[in-house]
């Protein structure tokens, strides 16, 4: 594979040995009636025109929806919580739906469902 190039060499082909010079701001000053002050006024660059962004994309594969009924107290008003997982294992996407109840602060859940949805 060796074509006889050393990394050096293979750098200095692509231009990445080349130091980066540096961009400095234009400066002007203002000149006020008083000439001792003098300030230094920096102008930005103008910053290049956003593309518009595309349109949303569709998802790239089944996702799993966990559905598990929590409380944050023993006994207490129950809510339904929804969590969509990537993950295509059952385990994995429920153990994923625990950690989101724990974060939101929920301390109990039953589980109602895992089902695929595409």
């Amino acid at each position: 594979m060796s074509a006889g190039f050393t990394e050096d060499d293979m750098r200095r082909a692509l231009g990445l040995d080349l130091p980066a010079t540096p961009v400095q701001p234009e400066v002007e000053f203002d000149v006020e009636p008083a000439p001792e002050k003098i300030a230094p006024v920096v102008k930005k660059a103008a910053a290049p025109a956003k593309a518009p962004s595309p349109a949303p994309k569709k998802r790239s594969g089944p996702i799993l929806r966990v559905t598990m009924r929590v409380t944050k107290v023993f006994d207490g008003d129950e809510t339904l919580f929804v969590h969509d997982s990537k993950d295509l294992s059952r385990f994995n996407a429920e153990q994923e739906a625990k950690k989101a109840l724990a974060k939101a602060g929920f301390k109990y859940f039953e589980l109602q469902s895992i089902v695929s949805v595409d």
